[in-house]
């Protein structure tokens, strides 16, 4: 993974935040946090079962596009509490020191 695929994570996370601090009805993240927590969390729980069943099926672009779909909900759900990446990028880390 290179960083310029990173700095694209960190520049998504930016626009959702945008999107959240700036609502607007013809933004689907702002129209997705708008439903409440419990929506969020349902579709991030229903892209990953996506993705699960993709990897399953063996079609490599359909796991690229559930997987894609599965970040980007998995970061709305992660702004929605106000928590960022690097959080997450952390807790990792410290999992796995040495």
């Amino acid at each position: 993974m290179s960083s310029e695929d990173l700095g694209f994570l960190r520049k998504l996370e930016s626009i959702i935040a945008n999107r959240l601090e700036n609502p607007s009805q013809n933004s689907y993240t702002s129209t997705l946090v708008a439903q409440g927590p419990k929506r969020v969390a349902q579709k991030v729980g229903e892209e990953g079962v996506e993705l699960a069943l993709a990897a399953v099926a063996g079609d490599r672009d359909e796991v690229i596009n559930e997987a894609a779909d599965l970040l980007y909900h998995t970061l709305v759900l992660l702004r929605s509490h106000s928590i960022e990446l690097s959080k997450v990028v952390a807790r990792l880390e410290a999992r796995h020191a040495s």
